[in-house]
């Protein structure tokens, strides 16, 4: 589904003899479209000057022409940035060099839709607005002297300086959003009221919107405006899904909030309680004042805000929260204004199996079973979708209240779906929890998930690892895997095989998907799975055993002469 927008534009002259304002824009066809957006500008020329018009329509023409040519590996604020100070240097050399043109200079407000963003540069007193809901906000600042009597004098603008300083921003884009490009001569003369009332019409399709922006220019030049006046109102129909490469460049602007406290608020947020902390985030336990409804808020550590690999990271985990809508997983809520770097998902009061282990309980064979199955059905669903966790453990398998089992944190997760955007994530998992082909390099996969689910619960029954615990950095050497029944006599057989097959050593004798796991452990009391026997060493290598007994002999018959020389 491409990204749709119905907009229109309008600009007149006024009583003005020439019209130095210049509005552009173009929307690319596939695969522009997704790779690079759809761009609109609006430029005021510097009057006073022949070269106002110039000044405006070049630059316009320029942008609109140049950010295509830009790379598509570059973020949209830098292909910005670059095409907009080139465009600086040249307007600033024509304006030196030719008498008629000096001084000359324009406003820019440029507006780039890509994806479920819009990014936005800007220069000068052209503006943009958003009226989102009914609400109108403007996004950009006016750079101009802030004495009552100089408030039409230019502080900024393309070719008034060698130096440029461009305004940046962005911001998640919503269905039935509009905006506004607007040069002075239509905001200066139209109230915000009126603004909000003529673009409330286009978000309600009661008006086009070239005819919107049409509406606009005519009411300003009605009500005494003596500058152009010109217009650009789009309207979003229909967003894309969101694609890895946006939610990654999103990262990259936002700022990461500082540590925050019980009481303080974030977006309207009101922080209940630090949840935990890990060297790369922080969940938050926060109130939304709206609803009085508990969401879990998750950011990055303020000490890891200038790492671009953990801001991509965490970009990533949110961007495949919101893709598991299962009642498995805590679900993504969308926050109505976002000027931070968080994410925010549903609490569930309950506890982790952790949780439960370090305070003493227990969990009954019945109870493990019924867990265990959920367990698989949560893994299935992730794999369905193309997910591998990669971190299954009791830390991450969350008992709720309600008798929902959740799988938590997605921040080492992979999927088939950023093929075209390589996620720079941490190494994945908890030693003790990795299948033992991870330790050669090998590649993690369905199986690895089974694996880690299959210790997960091992440890919930026995409090002990299948091959014995394994620190960090080390290189376990995997024999065969400790029968539960040790710890816990009372297991049933089909139990035990079953957790023995889910824990093998090799993956081909492990079960190969979630679904043939989960019904193992259905049908297990009435179809148990045949438990592997351990094959004796003269039947797996009988070449190797008498090549070992061989050497035992040449080693004694040593010890035995050495013994009768010395004696």
């Amino acid at each position: 589904m491409p990204l749709t927008i119905h907009a229109g534009h309008a600009s007149l002259a006024g009583i003005r003899e020439r019209n130095e304002d210049f509005v552009g824009m173009v929307t690319p066809a596939e695969p522009e479209l997704s790779a690079k957006g759809l761009i609109a500008a609006i430029a005021d020329g510097v009057s006073g000057n022949e070269g106002g018009r110039e000044a405006a329509e070049y630059t316009v023409r320029g942008l609109l022409t140049d950010y295509y040519a830009t790379p598509e590996t570059w973020p949209v604020t830098q292909s910005l940035e670059k095409v907009i100070q080139a465009i600086n240097s040249w307007v600033q050399r024509q304006g030196s060099a030719r008498r008629e043109l000096a001084g000359m200079a324009t406003t820019l407000t440029a507006l780039i839709l890509r994806g479920t963003w819009y990014y936005f540069a800007h220069v000068g007193d052209t503006r943009l607005y958003l009226l989102r809901g009914g609400v109108l906000t403007r996004l950009t600042t006016d750079h101009v002297w802030d004495r009552p009597e100089m408030q039409h004098v230019l502080t900024r603008a393309v070719g008034l300086d060698s130096r440029l300083a461009i305004d940046h921003g962005m911001g998640e884009l919503r269905e039935r959003d509009v905006l506004l490009l607007a040069s002075d001569g239509v905001w200066d003369s139209i109230s915000e009221y009126d603004l909000t009332h003529t673009l409330s019409q286009v978000a309600m399709d009661q008006l086009a919107a070239a005819s919107a922006a049409q509406a606009l220019a005519t009411a300003a030049l009605d009500a005494g405006s003596r500058d152009n006046c010109s217009a650009l109102v789009l309207r979003v129909d229909r967003l894309p899904e969101e694609n890895l490469r946006d939610a990654l460049s999103g990262s990259q602007q936002l700022p990461v909030p500082d540590r925050l406290k019980p009481g303080q608020e974030i977006d309207g947020y009101e922080v209940e309680a630090l949840l935990h902390a890990s060297a790369a985030t922080l969940l938050y336990r926060v109130i939304d004042p709206r609803s009085q409804r508990r969401l879990v808020l998750k950011t990055l550590h303020p000490d890891r805000a200038a790492d671009p690999h953990e801001r991509s990271a965490f970009a990533h985990e949110e961007w495949l929260a919101r893709r598991v809508v299962a009642r498995f997983f805590p679900q993504v809520i969308v926050p109505e204004q976002k000027n931070w770097l968080y994410y925010l998902s549903t609490w569930h009061e309950g506890q982790t199996v952790q949780q439960k282990l370090d305070a003493g309980g227990h969990f009954t064979v019945p109870e493990a079973v019924v867990l265990g199955e959920k367990l698989a059905r949560a893994i299935g669903a992730l794999h369905r979708r193309s997910i591998l966790h990669r971190d299954i453990k009791p830390d991450n398998v969350h008992l709720g209240a309600d008798g929902e089992l959740r799988l938590l944190d997605l921040g080492v997760a992979l999927s088939g779906l950023e093929s075209e955007t390589p996620v720079a994530a941490p190494l994945a998992g908890t030693p003790s929890f990795l299948a033992p082909e991870q330790f050669d390099n090998a590649p993690p996969s369905r199986q690895t998930d089974i694996y880690a689910a299959g210790v997960t619960l091992y440890r919930m029954l026995t409090r002990h690892y299948p091959y014995g615990e394994i620190e960090p950095f080390q290189r376990p050497r995997f024999g065969e895997p400790v029968p539960p029944g040790r710890y816990r006599p009372e297991l049933p057989q089909w139990l035990e095989a079953v957790l023995l097959k889910s824990v093998a050593r090799d993956p081909a004798d492990r079960y190969e998907t979630a679904e043939e796991f989960l019904l193992a452990l259905e049908r297990g009391p009435s179809n148990p799975p045949v438990q592997r026997q351990t094959v004796p060493l003269v039947k797996r290598d009988p070449a190797g055993l008498w090549r070992a007994v061989a050497a035992v002999s040449l080693v004694l018959n040593l010890l035995l002469v050495y013994l009768l020389v010395i004696a």
